[in-house]
């Protein structure tokens, strides 16, 4: 599929309560690379395969949860575009300058139904990978913690999630993957959309607050990482949550934990391809045990309520 849009989630902007704690985990315990630190204390991190300057921000506050979710356009004209059609559907916009997140160029931001923050940008500095573009090495796994490939999708809960899905949709171009339907049959639970040909890109849940974070996930390459993964979780006696298990839901195998703060994150494998000319995949509320978790086909009440 053409990829002319929306390309990706392309950064999270999280909460912390304890700066030098949570540095120590999403490097030692996250295996993630910081890039850099900005006037306002934020602390700026990339995984080891990402080229872009940065996709975890963390900022130092009382509180935990996510400040916002950015998605990376194709292009400037891409970002002038969407910004136009986001004021003719009646939202409201704001332009954020470049330079205000370190190596990252003007950001479009604005405020869902549920109240969850999201920016668009088109531009950020490529640092590199590690492995070059001419005649590269392939990657290798030789530094701390879990290392994973990438920030791949957030969970988001809040009110008004068709309220969201229609702007995702009919606005950015994201596609419907799959849902879950409450007991009256017709009223969704949850979405899962994408903007490229991942089983999802973002998720959401009903829930009586708006602006809650359910999770930031993380890609691993295959179910043998996601145990190591596990492993050093162990390790670090690292609140675990939930698994080494599989979702139904996009099939992916996963394990959900908590940072220091509270933040629940992902480590995440596999999920099928999706492409826009596919019928989305829906679950009844009979059913949804098995498609959160496939092994247990129960779910878990804390896993549903506890949100950042």
């Amino acid at each position: 599929m053409a990829m002319t849009g929306v390309l990706r989630p392309g950064h999270a902007q999280l909460r912390v309560l304890d700066m030098e704690e949570s540095v120590k985990f999403y490097t030692e315990v996250m295996g993630l690379v910081e890039t850099g630190r900005d006037s306002q204390g934020r602390v700026y991190f990339k995984t080891r395969q990402e080229r872009d300057h940065n996709s975890i921000i963390l900022r130092e506050t009382d509180r935990a949860g996510l400040d916002f979710f950015g998605f990376k356009v194709l292009d400037k004209a891409t970002l002038d575009d969407f910004e136009q059609k986001l004021q003719a559907y009646g939202v409201k916009t704001e332009r954020m300058p470049a330079g205000d997140l370190l190596e990252t160029g003007e950001r479009v931001r604005f405020v869902l139904p549920t109240g969850h923050t999201i920016e668009l940008y088109a531009e950020k500095t490529d640092v590199g990978n590690g492995m070059g573009y001419y005649d590269p090495d392939v990657d290798v796994i030789d530094g701390p913690g879990i290392r994973p490939v990438r920030m791949d999708h957030a969970l988001i809960y809040g009110g008004d999630i068709d309220g969201n899905l229609k702007l995702f949709t009919e606005v950015l171009g994201f596609s419907l993957v799959e849902r879950v339907k409450l007991e009256d049959g017709e009223t969704d639970l949850a979405t899962w959309i994408t903007c490229s040909a991942k089983a999802h890109d973002l998720a959401m849940v009903r829930h009586p607050e708006d602006g809650k974070l359910h999770h930031v996930s993380f890609l691993m390459e295959s179910w043998e990482q996601v145990l190591r993964a596990a492993d050093i979780m162990s390790r670090h006696r690292v609140s675990i949550d939930i698994g080494p298990t599989r979702h139904g839901i996009t099939q992916g195998t996963t394990i959900y934990f908590f940072d220091p703060s509270g933040n629940r994150l992902e480590t995440f494998c596999g999920g099928y391809q999706h492409y826009p000319d596919m019928h989305p995949i829906t679950w009844s509320w009979e059913e949804v045990g098995r498609g959160v978790f496939y092994h247990n086909r129960q779910l878990n009440d804390a896993f549903l309520s506890v949100v950042s």
